[in-house]
């Protein structure tokens, strides 16, 4: 069993994961301290221009750290993971789970920003940006296993469109990869 999976991760273009072993969105940390240098320096700009103005007040200091604070949970990204049957995405309210392996509809979101919503055969939810997924082989690798699984046992009725444009783009987004490692831009 464990051959044929290697072999299906090898011919997928990805690393042959390890059985069981969890793969995360690479970009977090980056994006977490990200939000945590904004909100600090919105803090700080407000708290230089009350001082400057000589408008500085115990009530307007803590005014401005809700402020600064409210935009660091506006900011704050979700941890996107996945491992072998699970997709999880934990944010500062929760934690959203669903069984890729029981995945019944990937759905695209169109608006103001794309947004890749699963949802099981169990009722979990799970909602994404499909960055995540591009920027993210592994996850990505991961998850499509667990999403073919779904389709070869007939729970998945809706999706499989979605789940083909994002391999395309993660399949572009290699190629430009390989193409500028190798000087052929």
């Amino acid at each position: 069993m464990e051959g044929r999976d290697h072999a299906r991760h090898e011919v997928a273009g990805a690393p042959a994961a390890e059985p069981g072993r969890a793969v995360s969105d690479r970009r977090f940390t980056k994006e977490l301290h990200s939000a945590v240098r904004c909100a600090a320096a919105l803090l700080a700009m407000l708290l230089l221009i009350d001082w400057g103005a000589g408008d500085a007040s115990p009530w307007r200091a803590a005014l401005w750290c809700v402020l600064s604070l409210s935009l660091f949970v506006v900011l704050c990204p979700r941890r996107i993971t996945a491992g072998e049957g699970w997709l999880a995405s934990r944010g500062l309210l929760g934690t959203q789970r669903v069984r890729t392996d029981l995945l019944v509809s990937v759905r695209c979101l169109d608006g103001v920003s794309h947004r890749l919503v699963f949802r099981d055969a169990l009722g979990g939810r799970v909602e994404l940006d499909p960055q995540t997924l591009v920027d993210n082989p592994d996850l990505w690798h991961r998850l499509y296993e667990d999403a073919r699984t779904s389709a070869e046992l007939g729970c998945l009725t809706c999706g499989e469109t979605a789940l083909r444009r994002v391999q395309q783009r993660v399949d572009r987004e290699t190629a430009l990869t390989v193409f500028k490692v190798s000087g052929l831009e």
